[in-house]
């Protein structure tokens, strides 16, 4: 007993998807338009080698938290030590503190 391959996408949806895609439709209104759902168009047009993830925003650092840290305490006047627990504290909050008091 075979069994039978069951088509998600036919030739011609195929195509249009295809088409949308490269026109510059959003994966989201192409899932809309066939009844699909997202993952779905996102994986049949990865598998056609037409699907460009999206990029990705780079982290921007401006320095290594034992850099700040350094900073501040120069900036306050203690040394290194004292302040070494606030490695710990995420780096965007040790850059605000750094900031302030630099008055920036």
């Amino acid at each position: 007993m075979a069994t039978e391959k069951i088509v998600n996408y036919t030739p011609e949806a195929t195509e249009a998807l295809k088409a949308g895609y490269a026109e510059g439709k959003s994966v989201e209104v192409l899932a809309s338009e066939l009844g699909k759902t997202v993952r779905s168009v996102i994986a049949k047009l990865s598998k056609e080698g037409v699907y460009k993830a999206k990029a990705k925003a780079e982290g921007k650092r401006e320095m290594l938290k034992a850099e700040m840290v350094a900073e501040i305490s120069k900036e306050i006047g203690v040394s290194e030590e004292v302040l070494e627990s606030l490695e710990k504290a995420t780096g965007p909050a040790l850059m605000h503190v750094l900031r302030a008091l630099k008055g920036e």
